[in-house]
């Protein structure tokens, strides 16, 4: 046989083979199963997670610069109710009392990310590098493993320099790629002696379509059909780029892992035995996860995204398609840049097929051609567009087993938030309902083969949540954002988490089932002491206002 043939026989082959990878999932297959009892492998990694512009506050502070979302939050009607993350958890004054709390919940890891303008308050390494930034960064690492906690470090979790935002146009110019190649590197030359475990990127979806087509997220901009597209495909070459840096330069000597952090909720077919509802489900996970996770790992965007996309803008009368082109350097450069894979998951959507029609304008939204749909019954305890559905996040986590050859999962981001007028209640019975459900279906998927190496509860202390300001909270841990303080108190969803933590899963049905009771037992205190403090603090600002003390009266006996 000719070496032409064998070539041509084995490409065939590897063809053959990738698209049988990607059809292994069976849309047509969801168990949904009682509750399973067991644990988890010996070396499973449990923690928790947040962000610097989420909980750092001091956002002017010992030479930061700024940020787009210093800059986007100050504007008034972007936030809720005007807020602003300038103090938030004061993290970066607290950030020992918060190594203590997780000390005590025995985590193996905590996620954070590191503020791209702390370090380079101009986003550009040859106009200054800030070491006051990378003395507070020194010591959160160093003190995370003296408790033993391995530091997950986010390099990029939106807060992009304001100045690159203002003279490039941010993540439309493909500037950018080197601009953060550059923060990436000094990264991993201060900090990679310590730190294994690198995220380049954390939900670039976000970044992309709230960033640069809806304009609901920072920087604000509202290119629609056009803007998220050029925006997912520089952070894709960015993240390739700082992989390729850390494999080529630090890898050897350093030993470290570079991933990317996902968001990806599960679309599941409103009618599993109707071809039309499968094909628009799976597109809604491609246009989703697969727009950054196919190239990354495939070294192209998801077939369906080509097509839908490039007969829309044929349709538009467009001489090329709005969603942007590797060359085949590009693709080869690309594909399998990522040592592991990270996941954010929060909630599940019905997806049955919708068309658009084109001349009505496009967007990214109207680019699928499918519409999204809850069941009234899945519990909402939160943000408005978080159901708890738990079986939605097996589903996901095979998907990706069969789509990209079961790769190293570590989940970056799973919780939930409670609404504003439960944000005093402590006893947040619903937040250890969600945990257990999850965890538990996570725990079935890594009996159905997938590859989970470690879980990240979202998040260990309430913060700003981005356009939703305080009104929501996703924290383990109550901030009382009134107290200048900032104090922390443990809802009982920490003793719970605490619980599955030390159990390493789910033991037996006696056991788990008493967590709930003892857990909630706690949080009664924990809310006296939350109510005492307030009563205090009231009464503090009315003495600061020159309002007359009022003392509680007691009738004499």
């Amino acid at each position: 046989m000719s070496l032409q043939r064998m070539l041509k026989l084995h490409y065939v082959l590897v063809l053959v083979l990738c698209v049988s990878a990607s059809e292994d999932f069976d849309w047509t297959k969801n168990e949904r199963g009682s509750f399973y009892y067991g644990t988890f492998p010996t070396g499973f990694s449990w923690g928790a997670g947040g962000s610097a512009y989420q909980t750092e506050g001091a956002w002017d502070k010992d030479g930061k610069g700024m940020s787009i979302w210093d800059v986007f939050a100050h504007k008034k009607g972007k936030i809720f109710l005007n807020d602003t993350a300038d103090h938030s958890c004061e993290g970066y004054y607290k950030f020992k009392d918060d190594i203590t709390l997780m000390k005590d919940m025995k985590f193996n890891h905590y996620r954070f990310s590191i503020s791209w303008p702390r370090i380079f308050p101009n986003g550009i390494k040859a106009d200054h590098i800030n070491e006051k930034g990378i003395k507070y960064y020194d010591d959160l690492i160093n003190m995370l493993l003296d408790n033993n906690i391995t530091p997950i470090v986010t390099l990029y979790h939106w807060d992009l320099p304001q100045v690159l935002q203002e003279k490039y146009g941010g993540w439309q110019n493909v500037s950018m790629v080197n601009y953060f190649n550059d923060f990436a590197n000094l990264c991993f030359e201060r900090f990679g002696d310590r730190v294994k475990y690198w995220i380049t990127f954390n939900n670039p979806w976000s970044s992309a379509v709230e960033g640069y087509e809806t304009g609901e997220h920072a920087p604000g901009l509202k290119l629609r059909g056009t803007g998220a597209y050029k925006a997912a495909h520089h952070i894709i070459k960015a993240h390739a780029k700082v992989w390729h840096t850390y494999d080529t330069q630090w890898r050897s000597k350093q030993k470290g892992l570079v991933g990317i952090s996902l968001l990806a909720d599960w679309g599941e077919p409103v009618d599993i035995t109707n071809q039309r509802d499968i094909e628009a489900a799976e597109r809604y996970v491609q246009f989703y996860m697969g727009w950054f996770a196919t190239p990354i790992f495939n070294g192209d965007y998801p077939q369906v995204m080509k097509d839908y996309i490039g007969r829309k803008s044929a349709q538009q009368g467009l001489g090329t398609s709005r969603l942007p082109v590797f060359s085949s350097q590009e693709k080869s450069y690309i594909k399998g840049t990522c040592d592991f894979l990270g996941i954010g998951h929060f909630t599940t959507r019905y997806i049955t097929q919708k068309n658009y029609p084109s001349g009505r304008g496009n967007s990214y939204f109207t680019d699928r051609d499918l519409v999204e749909l809850v069941d009234p019954r899945w519990p909402d305890p939160g943000s408005e567009w978080l159901y708890s559905v738990p079986w939605g996040f097996r589903r996901l986590l095979n998907f990706v087993k069969t789509q990209y050859g079961n790769p190293m999962i570590y989940v970056t981001e799973n919780g939930v938030s409670e609404k504003v007028q439960r944000c005093t209640d402590l006893c947040d019975d619903w937040r250890m309902q969600y945990f257990k459900d999850y965890i538990n279906e996570m725990l079935k998927a890594l009996k159905d083969g997938v590859n989970v190496k470690g879980y990240t509860a979202w998040s260990l202390l309430d913060k700003f949540e981005w356009d939703e300001g305080f009104s929501e909270r996703f924290g383990l841990f109550y901030v009382d954002f009134l107290n200048k303080n900032k104090p922390r108190y443990p809802k009982a969803s920490v003793q719970y988490y605490k619980r599955i933590i030390s159990s390493n899963g789910f033991p037996n049905q006696r056991e788990v089932e008493s967590w709930k009771r003892k857990a909630t037992e706690t949080c009664s205190s924990s809310n006296q002491l939350l109510a005492a403090a307030r009563r205090k603090s009231q009464q503090d600002n009315k003495e600061q206002a020159g309002m007359p003390k009022v003392w509680p009266v007691h009738d004499e006996v």
